[in-house]
């Protein structure tokens, strides 16, 4: 059994782009402009654009952004993140390091963050 995260994106097809191209998630279905269901390992990404139905069907319209956050763990932080950068993706902060191990927040296109972690 999997975990599924919703995210909110502002233009669904950058986002499958960068989840896809920068992150290695793949593309379960993209049936509308407004919805696509993205897979990574056993994580399910569900992506809506605002007011798409689905994300927004509790009330209010829902806004990409906030501290949520999924983690994506590498073996080597530095050199993933500098290939990241290579690519524009936006940092958010500075890198972090603790007794667990050292950690960065990065943005997708619409400004969710993913924490990208790796271990001691």
């Amino acid at each position: 059994m999997g975990v599924s995260v919703r995210y909110i994106a502002e233009n669904v097809d950058d986002a499958i782009e960068f989840y896809r191209d920068r992150l290695g998630f793949e593309v379960e279905m993209h049936p509308a402009p407004g919805f696509a269901s993205l897979t990574k390992g056993d994580l399910r990404l569900f992506l809506n654009a605002p007011g798409a139905g689905g994300a927004g069907a509790a009330g209010g319209t829902p806004e990409p952004g906030g501290w949520n956050r999924f983690q994506i763990e590498v073996k080597d932080l530095d050199e993933f993140v500098e290939r990241l950068q290579g690519h524009g993706v936006v940092t958010r902060g500075d890198l972090v390091e603790g007794r667990g191990g050292r950690q960065i927040l990065i943005e997708d296109p619409s400004g969710n963050p993913i924490e990208i972690f790796e271990p001691a």
